[in-house]
């Protein structure tokens, strides 16, 4: 995921910046109590973190200024109650951080079902004219040449930056598909790496690359119109992730060049994850994390703005807000519902 600022857990003790719930008419069951939320370090999550938060001040809840967390960071200060929740929870992948956090956390609602997914996609016109559907073609060498575009014959990837998770989950599929001498990863800077990609695609160039679902490469380029999402020859992930290997096979992948698509990573639903003695408390914001979600197209479409410069994420969560308000009144009522 793509790593922005983080803020020190200090700053929780502080509450610095504390956003006053708006004065409403209807009843306020979260008045006089404060919630930290946190977002992820993945920028893609920060919109859907948004909405929630605004949601969650007009049913009275106090708001602190979201606290950028890694998953690590993120699930134990959860479990301990040093942070109130978040709305960004990727499971079964997270499910690694389960025993730091069961014991004083847990998921409730889904902001995304099957929103969290990741693989391989190529251009839709390289991808019909040389019958690509599988990894396993970036061993033929008409295909590692259309898709050279640094004369070095190997086939060019956009993957992913030095020291993100999904760095790893590359590397490890380039040993296990037997890539090595058939493709090179470009490891540069994500978001040039795509433009660059994107300016190709524009210019009428094959192009091979990695990404992650919510993300603006897709809106950009959209698969099933401009590219397809291809599939890896059979399921293989580090050993730890092994268990998960059920959930790299899904069916209805808009734009995969088959369905069932196995696209090679588990796929994850988004789910708030959120402390136990707090939800326990707070009957409202279980109510509320029970029925909202967010449509993956209007994150997709957030993601893809952000990308392009309009970073005014608290605008753009009111906005939508402001877009769905019958749908938003509808959860508020069932929340102030389930307090009384």
């Amino acid at each position: 995921m793509k790593p922005r600022l983080t803020h020190s857990l200090a700053a929780v003790g502080a509450l610095a910046c504390l956003t006053a719930a708006p004065v409403v008419a209807e009843t306020l069951p979260g008045e006089g109590t404060t919630i930290i939320m946190a977002r992820p370090t993945w920028d893609t999550g920060w919109f859907h973190t948004e909405i929630y938060r605004q949601m969650l001040a007009e049913l009275g809840y106090t708001m602190a200024e979201p606290m950028t967390l890694d998953n690590p960071a993120f699930y134990q200060a959860v479990a301990f109650g040093d942070v109130t929740m978040w709305v960004d929870g990727w499971f079964p992948m997270h499910g690694s951080y389960a025993p730091a956090f069961e014991s004083g956390a847990e998921v409730v609602g889904m902001v995304a079902k099957a929103g969290a997914m990741d693989g391989y996609l190529v251009d839709k016109a390289t991808a019909e004219r040389l019958d690509i559907t599988n990894l396993d073609d970036f061993k033929r060498p008409e295909v590692q040449e259309a898709f050279d575009r640094n004369g070095d014959g190997l086939a060019d990837l956009v993957a992913c930056p030095a020291g993100w998770m999904c760095e790893t989950s590359i590397d490890f599929h380039m040993d296990a598909y037997d890539l090595r001498g058939h493709v090179n990863t470009i490891n540069a800077n994500y978001a040039a790496s795509m433009a660059d990609a994107v300016a190709a695609y524009q210019a009428g160039e094959p192009i091979f690359f990695y990404t992650w679902v919510p993300n603006w490469t897709v809106d950009t380029l959209v698969p099933g119109e401009d590219v397809v999402w291809i599939e890896v020859p059979e399921v293989a992930l580090p050993g730890d992730l092994m268990d998960l290997a059920d959930s790299a096979t899904q069916e209805g992948i808009v734009g995969c060049v088959n369905d069932p698509c196995q696209v090679g990573f588990p796929v994850s639903d988004i789910v708030p994850v959120v402390n136990s003695e707090f939800i326990a408390a707070n009957p409202a914001v279980r109510a509320l994390l029970e029925t909202a979600t967010i449509p993956m197209p209007d994150i997709i479409a957030q993601n893809a703005a952000m990308n392009a410069g309009d970073d005014d994420v608290t605008a753009q969560a009111t906005a939508w807000i402001a877009d769905n308000r019958a749908l938003v009144d509808d959860w508020l009522a069932q929340a102030r519902a389930a307090a009384q």
